[in-house]
């Protein structure tokens, strides 16, 4: 299925994978997966300073992956579910993709 707006998915995508080609911000996403945290909870279980942790999250923000939300004097991050399902468009367009590249060289291999 490929989407209206394939522009704007593959610029997300490619933000989307910047942003987690760094191991730091991966393992801040993965544990954003597991429940919201704050900064100082995060920058807890990573070996990274709390002002670390907020220039990852800042990425992650930018990318579209998180969101923040206040509650009293702290902001606490969660995975936003429209990042995961542009990721997921972008990689079903890949994978489709991929399966048609493959069939015309099996089509191609046949016929020789």
């Amino acid at each position: 299925m490929v989407s209206d707006n394939l522009p704007l998915v593959a610029t997300n995508a490619a933000k989307i994978f910047y942003a987690l080609g760094d191991p730091t911000r991966r393992q801040l996403f993965e544990l954003l997966l597991k429940r919201p945290s704050a900064v100082v909870d995060l920058a807890e279980r990573l070996p990274v300073s709390r002002p670390a942790v907020s220039q990852h999250l800042k990425v992650l923000s930018d990318a579209g992956l998180v969101v923040a939300r206040q509650k009293g004097t702290r902001r606490f991050y969660q995975v936003d579910p429209k990042a995961m399902q542009v990721m997921r468009e972008y990689l079903d367009r890949v994978w489709d993709q991929a399966l048609v590249s493959f069939k015309t060289f099996a089509e191609i291999e046949e016929g020789e």
